[in-house]
């Protein structure tokens, strides 16, 4: 048989009982064994002999009106601590009601509860707080997961769709394999290929599974050779690139090939969003004694303050409605900020907001600061 859990009322009127046995256990030892003998003691001294019969009768009224000054006592502690458990029982199973019905809620889909202020103690407002955050957080990661499995899904959907074609196509004989079909295909593979690889790249990079390869390297060194490798790119779109290099920046600690891969995201990143005869400036400088901040900023789209705390999740794209073929897949700047983070640096976002240009910083311990053990690749 299953036994029942005891509730907040029997839990409290155990406890108020137990307090109330203790005490009038001690009462009782009290007045039962130190009073008679103090009070007999007294009356001797005040002249009544011993074993008189009004002695007899005075200890006799004094035991008497122990045991009705014990019972009366007994019987009001009782009622007091029944009294007490209903109220505080009722004053927090109430709150803990609708904390529970809430959380139930949640437990079926309804991100949306949210919990009152109560009025029942520090205590469970601040659980009502932690539960409210909590709530917010868990909405804030659904919708990130369900637009992140939409925008996979659409990033997945047109190159499969064109390779299906064409497979049915040269299958019916509608088409032949020649140069044109094959670099489409190739065109389209190397879109899944770059997807998947996206994804395996910032799922280990969030989760610490990226072998760095560091060596010291020079900031300006590091800084032109990422402006050389998009230069041509940048001339294409008549957007002007410059390069602003303190020489005080000195060199960093890094794996040359993954910072290479951060600088070449944010510059993308900036060429997408920067028009024609825009300017976008990468410069580096040190911070202070122990920092170095290299900053990519552009002149182009801007970021809206809603938009500016989401640029680094998975997937997430300011402007749904872009053309995903000329808006990216929403992972580059993921990736960027999970390997920045996995040298010991941070990457933040500012905007002074939409069409007035975004900077992208990343700052970076120096050599001798730099002594985060490199992350193990999982096998």
């Amino acid at each position: 048989m299953t036994r029942r859990p005891r509730g907040l009322v029997s839990r409290f009127l155990l406890a108020q009982l137990l307090v109330v046995a203790a005490s009038l256990l001690a009462a009782v030892v009290v007045a039962s064994l130190a009073g008679p003998a103090i009070f007999h003691e007294h009356l001797i001294m005040a002249g009544h002999p011993e074993n008189s019969p009004e002695l007899l009768h005075v200890e006799q009224a004094y035991r008497d009106t122990n045991l009705i000054t014990l019972g009366v006592a007994l019987g009001t502690a009782l009622v007091c601590a029944l009294v007490v458990s209903a109220w505080c029982s009722r004053r927090i199973r109430g709150p803990l009601e609708r904390l529970t019905e809430a959380a139930q809620g949640m437990a079926h889909g309804r991100y949306d509860t949210r919990v009152p202020a109560m009025g029942a103690g520090a205590e469970v407002e601040a659980l009502a707080s932690s539960f409210n955050t909590m709530a917010a957080r868990l909405r804030s990661t659904e919708d990130t997961r369900r637009r992140m499995l939409s925008d996979l899904a659409h990033e997945m959907r047109t190159p499969i769709a064109v390779l299906t074609v064409y497979c049915e196509a040269l299958q019916d004989g509608v088409t032949h394999w020649d140069e044109t079909t094959s670099e489409l295909m190739s065109e389209q593979l190397a879109r899944l290929t770059r997807l998947v690889d996206d994804i395996n790249d910032v799922s280990r990079a969030e989760e610490g599974r990226i072998d760095l390869d560091r060596t010291e390297q020079h900031v300006g060194e590091l800084l032109r050779s990422a402006v050389e490798a998009h230069r041509e790119g940048y001339a294409a779109k008549g957007v002007a690139l410059e390069l602003d290099v303190d020489e005080s920046a000195g060199t960093v600690d890094v794996d040359r090939q993954r910072m290479g891969q951060v600088l070449g995201n944010l510059l993308t990143n900036a060429l997408r969003h920067t028009p024609l005869g825009g300017k976008v400036i990468l410069r580096a400088a040190r911070q202070g004694p122990g920092q170095i901040a290299i900053h990519v900023a552009d002149t182009g789209d801007g970021i809206s303050a809603e938009h500016l705390s989401h640029v680094f999740e998975r997937f997430y794209r300011g402007d749904t409605a872009r053309d995903r073929d000329h808006g990216g897949s929403g992972i580059g700047l993921t990736i960027s900020k999970a390997l920045v983070e996995a040298h010991g640096g941070t990457l933040t976002a500012a905007s002074p907001g939409p069409g007035h240009g975004a900077v992208f910083t990343i700052q970076l311990p120096p050599p001798q600061l730099a002594d985060l053990p490199p992350a193990r690749e999982a096998h």
